[in-house]
């Protein structure tokens, strides 16, 4: 069921750690992530800026990604690699690099339903997000700079 669709219920529930929460291949469950495959480097640079908590502006990174031009699947795969260890992820369906040397598109935007349905918004940046969780008085689904686990 897509995540737009009217009869979608987002689980307030936190996903369980250790499993992804979307295949690689289910880029048409949310259609507002689908359409921004066409900027990858947005997408990247926004998942960059999460991963990093803020110390990698979004702008930077997907600049980084863009200069690398063919190449930047390389970049890429090393924030997937960060993402999966954050919330304890398998390495599937292969390792990191090949699945973005294969799939980039499907592995970023894999990465970016992930933070989504995990209670991160990569579109307002990491500060934002951390505002956003004050305001709702609720523990950060991954640990804030300073803070350890």
């Amino acid at each position: 069921m897509a995540l737009n669709s009217p009869y979608y219920k987002p689980s307030t529930k936190q996903p369980p750690e250790g499993q992804w929460t979307t295949g690689l291949y289910d880029c048409f469950l949310d259609s507002s992530t689908c359409l921004l495959c066409f900027c990858p480097c947005i997408m990247v640079g926004r998942i960059a800026e999460i991963v990093d908590k803020g110390t990698t502006s979004c702008t930077r990174a997907g600049l980084i990604y863009y200069a690398m031009g063919c190449c930047g699947w390389i970049f890429a795969s090393q924030y997937r690699a960060k993402l999966r260890q954050w919330f304890s992820l398998p390495e599937e369906p292969c390792s990191d690099l090949l699945v973005h040397a294969c799939c980039c598109m499907c592995s970023i935007c894999q990465e970016y339903r992930e933070l989504k349905n995990r209670g991160i918004d990569p579109s307002i940046g990491w500060q934002g997000n951390v505002e956003k969780w004050k305001q709702e008085g609720i523990k950060p689904p991954i640990a804030e700079q300073g803070m350890t686990r």
